[in-house]
């Protein structure tokens, strides 16, 4: 076969590729309306739309939630609840530092609110603020000493600190509060580990 055929071949192949892909990707597309236009002409007129443009107006009707939720928190920042409705929705979508920032806003409103404090701990461990985790899960700890949520949060902050002897004390902790703690196990390797590579 000469160089020129091979050539030809290449691109006859190619050719038939890409024809043979836009045909399926257009009766895919047919096939998709279909269904949902068959469904739509047996509604009665008066029937709430469905499919694309309901899932439309939910996102818009959820984005706008979350507007006048961030936007409360704005305008009233002497209200609790609003700040912390404002730092679980940013938490929710990982950003961190926001999240943080209301948290400590909604501390400083009520600075004895357990529940503000341990989540403090957790969005800070998440953020990789290892010393602040630390801090505010041990001030929880001085408000009730029991939670395994906040004993294993702290496990697991003090591990990632690489601090062996915080680690030890509060994979201690926890076993005394929960021996069956299914987080202990994996705490307990990971302090060898750490252990052994000092």
């Amino acid at each position: 076969m000469s160089r020129e055929n091979i050539l030809f071949a290449i691109i006859g192949l190619l050719l038939g590729f890409i024809v043979g892909f836009m045909f399926a990707s257009s009766m895919s597309q047919k096939a998709a309306m279909q269904p949902a236009a068959a469904g739509t002409q047996q509604l009665p007129a008066d029937h709430p739309p469905v499919g694309a443009a309901q899932n439309d107006a939910n996102s818009q009707g959820m984005f706008a939630q979350v507007q006048a939720a961030l936007e409360k928190a704005r305008s009233e920042p002497k209200n609790f609840d609003a700040q912390v409705q404002a730092a679980d929705l940013y938490y929710q979508i990982q950003r961190y530092d926001k999240a943080i920032e209301y948290l400590l806003k909604a501390n400083e409103l009520k600075p004895t609110d357990y529940r503000t404090v341990v989540l403090l701990g957790l969005v800070n461990l998440d953020a990789g603020h290892y010393d602040t985790a630390e801090k505010w899960y041990r001030a929880a700890m001085k408000m009730k000493s029991d939670d395994v949520m906040v004993l294993a949060g702290l496990a697991d902050t003090t591990l990632k600190k690489r601090d062996a002897k915080g680690a030890e004390d509060a994979i201690a902790r926890l076993e005394k509060v929960d021996p069956n703690s299914v987080d202990l196990q994996q705490f307990r390797d990971r302090l060898a580990s750490l252990k052994s590579n000092k």
